[in-house]
């Protein structure tokens, strides 16, 4: 019923920049949450930083004011600005959604997975 397109993925150097961008679409009656996720090989899937309808943010702790999620709610997208990128934040990033479905209420989706891979 909702469909999550990620983008903007790559390999970048230490200290180097990538945006990810991901858009929600499909039978939904509105979005209520979006946010990116990462996980690393052989470890568990965390989150890096949640984005709400109303505009507020979160972010985890090892982000340290180099990333910066914003969203536009007119296209239920969502953005992830990455600078200063690290070689520990090499993973796979997942896109979530929470969207409230007609019938059904609220519902948890997930992207396919974008990689990023930083390079010493």
């Amino acid at each position: 019923q909702v469909q999550l397109v990620e983008s903007g993925g790559g390999l970048v150097q230490a200290g180097g920049s990538l945006r990810l961008s991901c858009s929600a679409s499909g039978r939904f009656l509105s979005i209520k949450n979006m946010g990116w996720y990462r996980q690393a090989p052989g470890k568990q899937r965390e989150l890096v930083a949640g984005f709400t309808s109303g505009g507020r943010t979160n972010y985890a702790d090892f982000v340290q004011g180099r990333f910066t999620i914003s969203g536009d709610n007119a296209k239920n997208t969502v953005y992830l600005q990455m600078n200063s990128l690290k070689p520990e934040d090499t993973a796979v990033y997942y896109c979530n959604a929470q969207a409230n479905i007609l019938y059904y209420g609220l519902d948890v989706y997930w992207g396919q997975g974008t990689q990023v891979t930083v390079s010493s």
